[in-house]
């Protein structure tokens, strides 16, 4: 498609699909969200950059094949899982650590339940991309 309308409001609408993706990815662990429902949104922004650029330029913009990025995500997903087991527990056993505290009970909180959440939002974001990516590129 060669549309300058299209493609000049790509480039601030996948930028603002991007931001609110990683805000329902974030939003996740006490409200509707996570990162499924995040890693959708940024590959419909990224999708409406294929269509507008097409996957050449798609494929130059994401820096990372689609390929890598899901495999990324796995890869994420599973440290997820060990990282209970080495602590003792059953696999993909929520684990916190919190950043910054000397009591153990302030700080910045971070859990293994944001890294499965982040691994699924890259295995989400990989796998929608290859499918669109291939399509756009055969189309």
């Amino acid at each position: 498609m060669n549309s300058p309308i299209l493609s000049a409001a790509t480039r601030l609408l996948v930028a603002l699909m991007l931001l609110f993706s990683v805000y329902m990815l974030l939003r996740g662990h006490n409200e509707p969200g996570g990162g499924f429902i995040g890693g959708l949104i940024a590959s419909i922004g990224f999708a409406l950059y294929a269509m507008a650029h097409g996957a050449e330029e798609t494929r130059r913009a994401l820096r990372l094949a689609p390929e890598t990025i899901a495999m990324l995500g796995v890869g994420i997903t599973l440290l997820a899982g060990l990282w209970s087991v080495l602590a003792g527990d059953s696999p993909f056993t929520g684990q916190w650590v919190f950043i910054g505290a000397e009591d153990g009970s302030k700080g910045l909180p971070l859990s293994t339940v944001l890294l499965f959440d982040i691994g699924v939002y890259f295995v989400v974001v990989g796998a929608v991309l290859t499918l669109v990516l291939t399509l756009e590129e055969d189309a």
